[in-house]
């Protein structure tokens, strides 16, 4: 599980995973998304711009992410 700085809450998901290169764009990270591809805090995720703050979990694939507030 790696650490990802965020400087203002909350973020939109799709946005951290575009930043963080596990989509390579937000169209693909919307789509992801909305397969199911993503959980947060343990649980799928389909909403695209479910707003994420610090101590939330991130999951899309082999990828973890933690959310810290810089």
């Amino acid at each position: 599980m790696r650490d990802v700085e965020i400087t203002k809450e909350p973020v939109e998901l799709y946005k951290i995973l575009k930043f963080e290169g596990i989509a390579s764009s937000g169209g693909e990270a919307k789509v992801a998304i909305a397969d199911g591809q993503v959980r947060v805090n343990g649980e799928v995720e389909t909403r695209k711009r479910k707003k994420i703050v610090s101590g939330d979990i991130i999951e899309c694939g082999t990828d973890k992410l933690k959310i810290v507030l810089k």
